[in-house]
C-alpha cells in the first residue's frame, strides 16, 4: 500500500506553479514589447536589450522560491522547538489548511500513564491501592481466599513483554515496554506476584503477539513449579479485549462471561480501559501457537485508568474554534472512548460514536455521507483509517491523521498530513509520516497548525509585496514612453531595486509573528488560489498608484528642466522608498500598522532602515554615483520625495479600514 501512488503536490505548490507560468508569459511579452518600442524610438540596440532584459528580471519574482523555502524552513525550526519534527517541508504550509484532525486516544489525548485501579473476578470486585508502577499496594477489600485474584496476577505477569524498572536514589518506579503491559506487571507485583519469579518457574515456550486485528496476546509456558491450578503440563495465558477472548472460553464459562460483560461496560462507561485475563492448560505444545487458544477459563477483568492530558481539552476547544473537526479513532471499548471524548468536549456538537463492526457494514458512499456526523470510532483496526481518510476527502476536507503502528503507515501516507508518534511510533510509521510528534501530545498538533497558518499568511504577505512592487516596475517602464517621457530607469537601477528593495524586505515578511486571530478563523479552502481574497486586485491597484506617482514626479522634474541624472535619481529614489514603506504596511491584510506596532517584526524594521540608508548612499556617496548614474538631490527635491512617498502607505491603510468596516458590519 505504501508503494502505491505518488506524493501529490500541495495546493500552494500548484497555485505558485500556475502563477509562475503566467508571470513567465507576461515577462516575455513585456521584454519583447520594450525592445520593439526602443527600436522604434531609435535607441541603441545594446542599451535597449539591457533594459528589456532587466525588465524581464523585474517581472519575475525570482525571490519567491527561496523566500518561500526559507519561510517554511524557519517555520519547521519553530515547530521543532515545540516538539513537532517536520519531515517534508511542504507539509508546513499544508498544516494551515487542515480542517479535520483524526487522532488516537491512548497517549495522544490521554497521558498513556496506565494504572490498574479495579479487578473483578467471579469471587469479588476490588480496588487496587498504590501509586503508579510501584509494586507497593494491595487489594481493597482483602482478596484473602480469592484464588482467582492471584491467578489473574500471574496471567498479567506472564503474558507480558514489559518489565518494571526500580528507581535510583529514591525516585519513581518506571517501566520498559508498553505502558499498558507495564501497568499489568505493577498490578501483579501489588498482589505479591513477581514477574521474574513467573519467568523463572514457568518459562515461556511459545507466544502469539498482540495485534490490532486479534486484539489479544497469548503466551504458552511450561507449568513447572508455578502455583497454577491446572492439571496439564503446559499453561496458556491470554489477555485482551473481552469480546476477542469470549469465543475462546470453555462453554462452562457462559455465566461468568455474562457477569464480566456487565462489569466491563460499567468500567468502560467510567472511562476505564478494560482488559480480560484468561488461562488454560494443554497437554502438548501445538505447532501453531494459536491452536492453544481454546477451552480457556475466564480469570477476571482489570480496569486501567488513563487520565486525559491536562492540555487536551484546551487544545480540542482551540481546534474547534479554529474550524477544525477533531475525530477520535481508537481500538478501545466504545464506552471508554465515548466517555473520554465527552470529557474532552469532542462530542459537544451532537456527533455520534460507532464501532469498527458498524463501520465495516457501511459502504464507502454511506460513510462519506455520515462522516461529518461521527466523532468517535471505537474498536477499529488501522486499515479502516484509510476508509475514514477517503470519506473526508470526498467531503472536500484537508485531513491530518495520527498513527504509531506499522499498519497505520498507509493511512499516514494517504492523509494530507500524516502525523507519527515519536515515543510509541514504529520506524515504518515515522517514515510514512509528514510530521513526528516528539511528545505524542495532541496539543502539539494544534501548535503546529497555528504555525502552518502563520507560514501561509507570511507567504501571502511576500507574494502580495513582490507582485505589487514588480507590477509597479513593469508599468512604469511600459507606460512612460506612451506619455512622451524617456525611460525612467536604467538597467542597473531596475536590477538594484529588484535586488535590495524587493528581496530583503520580502524575506523579512517571512518572520512576521502569528496574528492573534489566526486560530479564531476557519481553515482556508485548499482549492483557493493564493492570489484570491483580493491579493491580485491589491497588487494591480497599488502598482498603478505607484506608477502614477513615479511618472508624475518624472514629468514634473523632466519638464522643469532638470538634468537627466537628476530626474532619474528622483524617480529611482521615490520608487525605492515607496516600496520600502509598502513592505511595512502590507504586514497585515486587515489590521492597521498602528495597531500591530512597528516593533513587532524587528527584523523587517532593521531591514527597512538599512535598505533606506543604502539607497541614500547611492545618491549622496560620490564614488557610488557614477556606478548607478545618480546625483545628489536638492532640499526641494527631497521635500517632494517626502511628500509623495507616504501616499501608497496611506492608501493601503484606507483600504484596510474599509475592509474592517465591511467585515465587522452587522448582517442584515
Amino acid at each position: 500500500l505504501l508503494q502505491e501512488g505518488e506524493d501529490e503536490a500541495t495546493p500552494l505548490q500548484i497555485s505558485l506553479g500556475q502563477l509562475g507560468k503566467w508571470l513567465a508569459i507576461a515577462a516575455n511579452y513585456n521584454c519583447a514589447d520594450e525592445f520593439g518600442q526602443g527600436i522604434d524610438r531609435g535607441e541603441p540596440a545594446e542599451d535597449i536589450i539591457l533594459v528589456a532584459d532587466s525588465l524581464a528580471v523585474a517581472a519575475i519574482p525570482e525571490r519567491l522560491p527561496p523566500d518561500m523555502t526559507i519561510s517554511q524552513a524557519m517555520g519547521a525550526r519553530r515547530m521543532a522547538n515545540r516538539r513537532a519534527l517536520v519531515r517534508r517541508l511542504p507539509a508546513v504550509e499544508t498544516l494551515g489548511s487542515v480542517s479535520v484532525m483524526c487522532t488516537d486516544k491512548t497517549g495522544t489525548l490521554t497521558e498513556n500513564r496506565m494504572v490498574v485501579e479495579r479487578l473483578w473476578t467471579r469471587n469479588g470486585e476490588y480496588e487496587i491501592s498504590g501509586d503508579g508502577y510501584s509494586p507497593d499496594g494491595a487489594l481493597t477489600p482483602s482478596a484473602e481466599g480469592d484464588t482467582l485474584a492471584r491467578r489473574g496476577a500471574s496471567v498479567a505477569a506472564a503474558c507480558n513483554d514489559a518489565t518494571l524498572v526500580s528507581p535510583d536514589g529514591g525516585g519513581e518506579w518506571g517501566i520498559t515496554g508498553d505502558p499498558t503491559e507495564g501497568a499489568l506487571v505493577a498490578f501483579a507485583a501489588k498482589l505479591g506476584v513477581a514477574q521474574k519469579d513467573i519467568n523463572a518457574l514457568c518459562p515461556r515456550v511459545a507466544e502469539v503477539s498482540f495485534d490490532s486485528e486479534r486484539r489479544r496476546m497469548t503466551t504458552v509456558h511450561k507449568r513447572g513449579e508455578c502455583d497454577i491450578d491446572i492439571a496439564e503440563p503446559n499453561w496458556v495465558a491470554v489477555k485482551g479485549a473481552i469480546e476477542s477472548i469470549a469465543p475462546l472460553l470453555d462453554p462452562s464459562q457462559a455465566a461468568a462471561l455474562e457477569d464480566a460483560r456487565t462489569v466491563a461496560e460499567r468500567y468502560a462507561a467510567g472511562g476505564y480501559r478494560v482488559l480480560a485475563l484468561a488461562d488454560g492448560g494443554i497437554e502438548q505444545i501445538p505447532a501453531e501457537p494459536e491452536d492453544a487458544e481454546q477451552g480457556l477459563t475466564l480469570v477476571g477483568i482489570v480496569a486501567m485508568a488513563d487520565p486525559p492530558r491536562e492540555s487536551a481539552a484546551e487544545a480540542i476547544a482551540e481546534a474547534r474554534s479554529a474550524g477544525i473537526t477533531p475525530v477520535m479513532i481508537t481500538g478501545d471499548h466504545q464506552l471508554t472512548a465515548t466517555s473520554i471524548a465527552k470529557r474532552l468536549g469532542m462530542l459537544d456538537d451532537g456527533r455520534e460514536s460507532i464501532t469498527g463492526v458498524e463501520l465495516a457494514q457501511l459502504s464507502d458512499d454511506e460513510l462519506a455521507e455520515r462522516v461529518r456526523d461521527i466523532g468517535v470510532y471505537a474498536r477499529t483496526n488501522p486499515e479502516q483509517k484509510l476508509r475514514i481518510v477517503d470519506a473526508w476527502r470526498k467531503q472536500g476536507a484537508v485531513s491530518a491523521m495520527t498513527g504509531d503502528g506499522v499498519n497505520d503507515a498507509p493511512a499516514l501516507r494517504k492523509a494530507d498530513i500524516g502525523v507519527a508518534m515519536g515515543i510509541t511510533g514504529t520506524d515504518v510509521s515515522k517514515e510514512a509520516a509528514d510530521m513526528i510528534l516528539q511528545d505524542d501530545d495532541f496539543s502539539t498538533i494544534i501548535h503546529a497548525v497555528e504555525e502552518g497558518r502563520r507560514i501561509y499568511a507570511n507567504i501571502r504577505r511576500f507574494v502580495r509585496y513582490l507582485l505589487t512592487t514588480n507590477s509597479a516596475e513593469i508599468m512604469i517602464m511600459v507606460v512612460a514612453p506612451f506619455l512622451g517621457l524617456p525611460l525612467p530607469l536604467l538597467a542597473i537601477q531596475i536590477l538594484w531595486i529588484n535586488l535590495v528593495t524587493d528581496g530583503a524586505p520580502a524575506l523579512s515578511l517571512g518572520v512576521e509573528p502569528a496574528h492573534p486571530r489566526a486560530m479564531k478563523q476557519p481553515p482556508r479552502d485548499s482549492k483557493a488560489s493564493i492570489l484570491g481574497d483580493g491579493l491580485w486586485q491589491h497588487a494591480v491597484w497599488v502598482g498603478l498608484l505607484m506608477t502614477a506617482i513615479v511618472l508624475a514626479v518624472q514629468a514634473w522634474s523632466y519638464n522643469g528642466g532638470a538634468s537627466e541624472e537628476t530626474w532619474r535619481t528622483l524617480v529611482f529614489t521615490v520608487l525605492a522608498f515607496m516600496q520600502l514603506s509598502h513592505a511595512l504596511v502590507v504586514r497585515s491584510e486587515r489590521e492597521s500598522i498602528f495597531k500591530l506596532g512597528f516593533g513587532t517584526n524587528k527584523v523587517l524594521l532593521v531591514v527597512l532602515i538599512v535598505s533606506a540608508l543604502i539607497q541614500l548612499s547611492l545618491v549622496y556617496v560620490p564614488f557610488l554615483q557614477p556606478i548607478f548614474e545618480t546625483t545628489a538631490l536638492t532640499a526641494t527635491e527631497l521635500l517632494v520625495e517626502l511628500r509623495v512617498t507616504p501616499i501608497p502607505f496611506v492608501a493601503v491603510e484606507i483600504e484596510k479600514w474599509i475592509r474592517r468596516r465591511r467585515e465587522d458590519a452587522p448582517v442584515g
